[in-house]
């Protein structure tokens, strides 16, 4: 991935992501425990998360239309799509960078579980 598409993404992810996300991509605190509305907090996008058990095309329609859209079933998310806010060659920039921060071994696997789907 070029320079200028991960700083595209890196700013992306600053103006949009980060106040849910956290700015090193750690999420918020106790992520994987319901908050009183019953909704889970944002999850981190480092290694220490599970973005990287994705593929793209699902990482990308849930940035692009919400989780609960994705996930159905009456899920409830307080992740509401940014399809309307952001061009598909953003998200994949945002993608790109969150991607970049990962270690080998996680961004390994999401290549693969990505050349598979």
């Amino acid at each position: 991935m070029s320079a200028e598409v991960l700083a595209q993404g890196r700013q992306v992810y600053v103006d949009q992501c980060a106040s849910c996300h956290g700015a090193g991509l750690e999420g918020q605190p106790d992520w994987k425990s319901p908050l009183p509305s019953g909704r889970l907090p944002a999850p981190p996008h480092d290694a220490n998360g599970h973005t990287w058990h994705h593929p793209d095309d699902v990482l990308l329609r849930i940035v692009k239309e919400g989780t609960a859209a994705i996930v159905g079933g009456g899920y409830e998310s307080d992740m509401a799509g940014f399809g309307d806010v952001l061009s598909d060659a953003e998200i994949r920039a945002v993608l790109a960078y969150i991607k970049s921060t990962w270690p080998e071994r996680e961004r390994s696997y999401q290549e693969s579980v990505s050349q598979a789907n």
